[in-house]
C-alpha cells in the first residue's frame, strides 16, 4: 500500500458500511447510520455513536440510513458518511485522503444510481472511484475460482437487497436482484408484533428477536425471547413473550421474495453451467446468510445445496479490496469497473 496513495475498498451497505485497507483486510464495520440536526445541515453523529441514538433523540436531531434498498436515498448525508469512513481509516491528512477508491453496488443499480456512488465518493476525498457489482465481489470475496470457466453461483443476503448471480470467466452470466433485504426481515417482524399482540416495538427491537430467535423454517425446539415495547391501545409499556415459531411465520413472506429471485436466476443459467451448480452447489454471502436454517431453506425449495461462506458479512468488502488489485483482469470482462 502506497503511503501517499492508500487503496480502499468500501462495502456501502443498507445496514452496515465495511472498509478494507489494501494490506490490512477489514479494518472498519460500523453502522450505516447518520445523526443530523439543524433541519438537516449539521452531521451530529455517524456510525456507532449515531446506531445509539436511534429512537431516542429530541425532535431538532433526525437518526436516518442514508442508503435505502442498496443505493443512495440522500446524497449529501452519503457523502459526509462516506468522508467520516475514509478520514477515519487515512487520517485527516490531505495529502492521504488522495485515495483509489472500489465500491460494491448492488447488480440492479441504474446508471444514475451508479453515478451518483461515483460523484458521492470522489466528494468524500477520493482521488479516483472505481464500482463493482456486489454479486461479483461476493463471489471474490468467499474464494470462488471466477476466473475458470466452471459455473460458481452466489446468492448475496444483504441489508436493503437480495441478489443471486452466477459467475464464470470473471464476468456474471446472469443475474437477478429484489430490493428486500435484512431491513425488511425486520420491518415484518414488527408488523406481526403489532399485529397480533398490539404491540409498537423498534426496528433495533426487531433486529435483535431476529438474531437471537429468528429461523427460516420452523424450528423443531422453539426458543422464546421476552420483548418489551408500548401497547397500542393502551399506550403504556408492556412486555411480551415471542417464539421462533413465530418469528419464522413472520418473515415467511420477504423469504419468499428471495427464494424467487434464486428460482429466476436458475431458470436463466445456460445447461453447462447449470451442472456445475448442482455439483458445487450455491454460496450464500451477506448478513443476511447468519440467518438459522436460510441454508437449509435454499437446499430444500432449490433441491441444490447451499453453503454459508466464512465471515459472510465481510466477503463483499474483501472481494472489492482483491478486485482492486486485479484491476485489468476484470476489467476485460467488466468494462464499467
Amino acid at each position: 500500500m502506497s503511503f501517499f496513495n492508500p487503496q480502499i475498498a468500501i462495502d456501502l451497505g443498507t445496514i452496515n458500511v465495511l472498509v478494507h485497507l489494501e494490506g490490512r483486510g477489514v479494518i472498519l464495520q460500523e453502522p450505516a447510520v447518520v445523526a443530523i440536526g439543524d433541519g438537516g445541515t449539521k452531521i451530529v453523529e455517524v456510525g456507532r455513536a449515531a446506531r445509539e441514538m436511534y429512537g431516542r433523540t429530541p425532535e431538532e436531531i433526525e437518526v436516518t440510513r442514508p442508503l435505502r434498498d442498496g443505493v443512495i436515498a440522500d446524497y449529501f448525508v452519503t457523502e459526509k458518511m462516506l468522508q467520516y469512513f475514509i478520514e477515519k481509516v487515512t487520517g485527516r491528512f490531505p495529502i492521504r485522503r488522495r485515495a483509489t477508491v472500489m465500491i460494491a453496488h448492488p447488480y440492479g443499480v441504474t446508471s444514475v444510481e451508479r453515478r451518483a456512488i461515483r460523484e458521492a465518493a470522489r466528494a468524500a476525498g477520493a482521488r479516483e472511484v472505481h464500482l463493482i457489482p456486489e454479486p461479483l465481489a461476493a463471489a471474490i470475496g468467499a474464494g470462488l475460482p471466477i476466473g475458470t470457466p466452471v459455473g460458481n453461483m452466489v446468492v448475496d443476503l444483504g441489508g436493503g437487497s437480495s441478489e443471486a448471480a452466477v459467475i464464470s470467466v470473471n464476468g456474471i452470466v446472469c443475474a437477478s436482484s429484489v430490493r428486500i433485504g435484512g431491513l425488511h426481515l425486520d420491518e415484518a417482524i414488527v408488523s406481526y408484533v403489532r399485529r397480533k399482540y398490539n404491540l409498537v416495538i423498534g426496528q433495533p427491537t426487531a433486529e435483535a428477536i431476529k438474531i437471537q430467535i429468528g429461523s427460516a423454517i420452523q424450528p423443531e425446539e422453539s426458543e422464546t425471547m421476552q420483548v418489551q415495547g408500548r401497547d397500542q391501545i393502551q399506550g403504556l409499556p408492556k412486555t411480551i413473550e415471542i417464539s421462533a415459531d413465530e418469528v419464522a411465520e413472520a418473515i415467511e413472506e420477504p423469504l419468499q421474495a428471495i427464494f424467487n429471485v434464486v428460482r429466476e436466476v436458475m431458470a436463466k443459467t445456460p445447461p453447462e453451467l447449470a451442472s456445475d451448480i448442482i455439483d458445487r452447489g450455491m454460496v450464500l454471502t451477506g448478513g443476511g446468510a447468519l440467518l438459522r436454517d436460510i441454508d437449509t431453506l435454499l437446499t430444500k425449495l432449490t433441491g441444490v445445496p447451499a453453503y454459508v461462506a466464512d465471515y459472510p458479512i465481510a466477503c463483499t468488502a474483501l472481494g472489492a479490496g482483491k478486485a482492486l488489485t486485479e484491476l485489468p483482469i476484470l476489467q476485460r470482462t467488466v468494462p464499467s469497473i
